[in-house]
């Protein structure tokens, strides 16, 4: 009950006026550092100068083969859970030791078919 509603209102003010000249600042100072900003890397298409649709064409492949790769590692790792996991369930007795060498087969398999598909896709994207 102590505090006044003049204190409030100048506290308001003060921070107004204090807001506005920090977006001013940030505005006016840093106009030197924007020149020294490097180019963008070009993607692996590589277009001729200001072919904007072959230029959106190669960022959109290039992204399509990161979401690839992304893929594959998630694959990877799935798989290399699976196996961790079957493989504890073996020293534990839950499991056999035949389920083990399985998984790392038909996971192997899986992996090297996976690689195969993303190699062709890559070429054909």
């Amino acid at each position: 009950m102590g505090t006044s509603n003049t204190k409030i209102g100048t506290n308001k003010k003060s921070s107004a006026n204090r807001k506005s000249l920090l977006a001013a600042a940030a505005v006016l100072f840093p106009l030197p550092l924007w020149a020294a900003l490097p180019t963008p890397v070009a993607p692996s298409t590589a277009p001729p100068a200001g072919d904007w649709i072959g230029l959106i064409q190669g960022y959109i492949k290039d992204g399509g083969l990161v979401l690839g790769l992304a893929i594959a590692v998630l694959g990877f790792l799935w798989i290399a859970y699976l196996g961790f996991a079957k493989f504890n369930e073996a020293r534990q007795g839950k499991a056999e030791w035949a389920e083990v060498g399985v998984l790392g087969i038909v996971g192997a398999i899986v992996l090297i078919f996976a690689s195969y598909l993303l190699t062709e896709a890559a070429g054909v994207i």
